[in-house]
């Protein structure tokens, strides 16, 4: 294919060339290239460096890769984009390796912070401490000073909160748990702190939002490290902590596109029980620009399994008195279903995550029932991380048709410690890339971030090696599920691309398509798996334009 090109009908000049490069098309019709043209924000042409060279003009800028790997944009399929860029100009606490390192940290920045602001985020995890018991309120309290506190853990259902917080929000030992939630107590039945998944309201409802000043500066960072990262395309997550700032989200993310200045594109999640509001309007998924779309609605069946929440069908293997909580979604599910149908029926894409086996399985008949009840249509249903699965329900996601939403730094990650949770036997069919697409089933790639690192190549390692953090697993945990770089690649290309109905626009480098390219340090498909992970990100081209050089 190298001696062909695949160029737009008119003899347009191309604005940008690249040649000399190693490219990965994603296109089965030309798979491989050494060049492409590019027109403004579009792929102009695809071939090889003779061909490609002819489409220069005076005004072309031509850029030699000599020999480097040049991929379509990563799109990351579950991003919390706002809250990731917030994370980053906060404290720091998901490297602290034990409750004193966590506590100091805290105290650090709390020097930073005006008088009474609120500590945020944090994004700490327990499972680095040894051992890996949970903080609470009495650890922080001394060290936060006038600062009411509200700190996530990493995965985003559960959050620590001070003494100062929980006076602010009425939380006391006579306060009752809520559905879908849980406030963490001691022997004594006080609050410790600790709140879990619908339980986290009571404290986030009398939070401020981030100032307009903290919203732009988070969504600046936020764009920098998609864009050092070769992101070009997201997928943002609406959830239970941005449900209440989610219109201020939105407008932000408006704000940015007009101003021109939008540097990756997003497709928006609005919360399932919005469903008539975006219906009532005429909107079919996806609505918008280029840069900026609507038409994906999401909803909760669980939590995590960090936080002891992901809904399972039998007990934890070491807590026997829980197996996880549904979420209050599915408290009423007929309710909840009805929501799904109507929304469903209007065109919306619909985004459910799903943790635990029986979250799974529960979110899986839905479906079912859907397409029994509105009958065929080019719905593509989601199922947000599909993690802990009973082997049974695999060939059901393609059956059904339902888009696997997943992340594979989850894996390295969790693998540290998830079978103290599960047990042996269930880890098996845990994270189960590679059954999933044997089953027949559709893969998109993300990584939850900020829960996990926004690092498309460290989630192409992840799912090729399955090598935990902690170096315990050379060989992969649970090494039959290990994927190929090229699966991995697809999935975090087209595969996430068809997850939001644009695999004719993006996905993949051919004539026509949105311009968004990434520029790797190494050849993916050719080193060791292992060594992908010192691989870097040395060029990011968004919309036709240059907007990252390592």
């Amino acid at each position: 294919m190298l001696g062909a090109c695949c160029c737009s009908a008119s003899a347009t000049e191309a604005s940008l060339i690249f040649v000399n490069a190693k490219l990965w098309t994603e296109n089965p019709a030309q798979p491989t290239a050494q060049a492409v043209a590019l027109d403004g924000s579009r792929i102009l042409a695809v071939g090889n460096n003779e061909a490609i060279r002819k489409l220069a003009g005076p005004d072309t800028r031509i850029i030699d890769l000599g020999g480097r790997l040049l991929l379509p944009g990563f799109n990351d399929s579950h991003v919390h984009f706002l809250i990731g860029g917030g994370s980053l100009i906060t404290v720091h606490l998901g490297a602290a390796n034990s409750q004193a390192e966590f506590k100091d940290r805290i105290a650090q920045f709390a020097r930073t912070l005006p008088k009474g602001a609120w500590l945020r985020n944090g994004l700490w995890d327990h499972q680095r401490w040894n051992p890996p018991v949970l903080p609470d309120h009495q650890l922080i309290d001394d060290v936060s000073g006038d600062h009411p506190a509200f700190l996530w853990r990493l995965d985003g259902h559960m959050a620590l909160v001070n003494a100062q917080a929980m006076k602010l929000a009425g939380i006391d030992r006579n306060t009752k748990d809520v559905p879908g939630g849980e406030i963490e107590r001691d022997k004594d039945g006080n609050p410790t702190g600790i709140l879990k998944d619908a339980a986290i309201a009571l404290v986030q409802r009398i939070m401020p939002p981030l100032s307009p000043e903290e919203e732009a500066q988070a969504m600046e960072e936020a764009m920098r490290e998609a864009a050092a990262h070769g992101v070009t395309s997201v997928q943002n997550m609406a959830d239970s902590s941005e449900d209440r700032g989610q219109p201020d989200n939105f407008r932000e993310f408006q704000k940015i596109e007009r101003a021109g200045k939008l540097t990756v594109r997003i497709y928006e999640a609005f919360p399932v029980r919005d469903w008539k509001t975006l219906a009532d309007a005429g909107i079919v998924a996806p609505f918008g620009s280029p840069y900026l779309r609507i038409g994906n609605l999401k909803a909760f069946a669980d939590g995590a399994l960090g936080s002891e929440t992901a809904w399972m069908d039998e007990p934890f293997t070491n807590n026997p008195a829980k197996s996880g909580l549904a979420s209050p979604d599915l408290l009423d599910v007929e309710h909840f279903y009805e929501s799904m149908r109507q929304a469903d029926k209007a065109g919306l894409q619909l985004t459910i995550h799903a943790i635990g086996d029986r979250a799974n399985r529960t979110i899986l008949d839905l479906y079912g029932r859907l397409e029994k009840d509105n009958g065929p249509a080019d719905r593509r249903p989601r199922i947000e991380h599909a993690q802990h699965l009973h082997p049974e329900d695999y060939a059901r996601f393609a059956k059904l048709g339902v888009i696997v939403s997943m992340q594979p730094y989850h894996a390295i990650d969790d693998g540290r410690w998830a079978e103290t949770i599960l047990g042996p036997q269930r880890i098996k069919s845990s994270y189960a890339w590679k059954s999933l697409l044997d089953a027949g089933a559709t893969l998109a790639f993300g990584s939850d971030w900020p829960v996990a690192p926004l690092d498309p190549v460290m989630g192409i390692y992840a799912a090729t090696t399955r090598r935990t953090l902690d170096g315990k697993n050379p060989n992969g945990w649970i090494p039959e599920q290990r994927i190929t770089v090229a699966q991995a690649v697809h999935a975090y290309t087209m595969g996430s691309a068809f997850a939001e109905h644009q695999e004719t626009v993006k996905g993949s480098i051919e004539p026509g398509k949105l311009a968004d390219l990434v520029v790797l340090s190494d050849d993916i498909f050719t080193i060791p798996p292992e060594a992908i992970e010192k691989t870097r990100v040395d060029m990011t081209i968004f919309d036709g334009k240059v907007i990252y050089q390592r």
